[in-house]
């Protein structure tokens, strides 16, 4: 599909979204689909599915340092749609995004749903994943593995807080905030590793991270997994030394030129698997 994405808008469909000069403004555009048992459980409730749905759409915005305009929404029919109109208007309430339209389908076997957001960018340039350099810092906005230990939660059916899994919460003000300083920035939704490894592609640079930095952000015992398993939903960016002086960002490793491999945690490459991928 790159080689038919050739309009500089798509950003050689490399990045979290497309970036669009319209007006002498820069449109921010995304779109995410979710899947029943691949994205969200099985029997899961629509509430929380339609949250989740714009949720994460919003998060790409955040990365981009967007201010959210509007969504499209596209949902597949059930026997619970008055959930789903619920969580959908739950979630444009707090985030303050109009729903401007979209789909409804019905269909066999698992349901789907898909949301288009739409956001103004805050800053030009509007940050991309290409943009690290040596001598950057790596930063983090948030802890990683509470998605993991409430999917888990959810899946066992115990008391355990399971809202970090069912609800994640974009991080659109801080993305605003870091847009003028970071040199690259993404969300994590496929896990730290992963999409730190996705900057250093980009950026044709090495991302150098440090366990013991990274552990405080963790579940106690569960570092290895939490940085491999994703949804977290925080943003990953890097920029000059201090940022975390400055802005709610933990200092997770640096930047350095590239190497042989586009990622090293404490000084190695990563062993196995180092994120979700379909």
């Amino acid at each position: 599909m790159r080689a038919l994405a050739s309009d500089p808008a798509a950003r050689g469909l490399e990045d979290d979204a497309a970036v669009l000069d319209f007006g002498g403004e820069n449109l921010v555009l995304t779109h995410d689909t979710m899947i029943e048992g691949v994205h969200v459980l099985e029997g899961q409730d629509p509430a929380d599915i339609a949250w989740k749905l714009v949720a994460v759409n919003l998060s790409d915005l955040a990365a981009k340092g967007a201010e959210p305009i509007g969504v499209l929404i596209s949902h597949m029919l059930g026997t619970d749609d008055h959930r789903f109109v619920k969580g959908l208007e739950e979630v444009l309430g707090e985030y303050g995004v109009a729903l401007l339209g979209g789909d409804t389908v019905r269909g066999d076997g698992p349901r789907c749903w898909g949301c288009t957001a739409i956001g103004r960018a805050s800053h030009d340039p509007v940050p991309a994943r290409s943009g690290a350099k040596p001598g950057d810092a790596v930063y983090l906005g948030g802890p990683i593995g509470r998605a993991m230990l409430g999917y888990e939660a959810l899946r066992d059916d115990t008391e355990a807080d399971d809202t970090h899994y069912r609800r994640p919460v974009p991080q659109l003000c801080l993305g605003q905030d870091l847009a003028p300083h970071v040199s690259a920035m993404m969300d994590v939704s496929d896990g730290l590793l992963l999409d730190a490894s996705r900057i250093a592609a980009a950026s044709n640079v090495t991302l150098s991270l440090d366990r013991n930095l990274v552990l405080p952000l963790a579940p106690e015992g569960r570092l290895e997994d939490a940085m491999r398993w994703g949804d977290d939903y925080v943003l990953l960016c890097t920029g000059p030394e201090g940022l975390d002086e400055r802005f709610p960002l933990t200092r997770i490793g640096k930047v350095d030129a590239s190497g042989a491999e586009p990622l090293l945690l404490d000084g190695s490459p990563p062993e196995g698997d180092i994120g979700y991928t379909h």
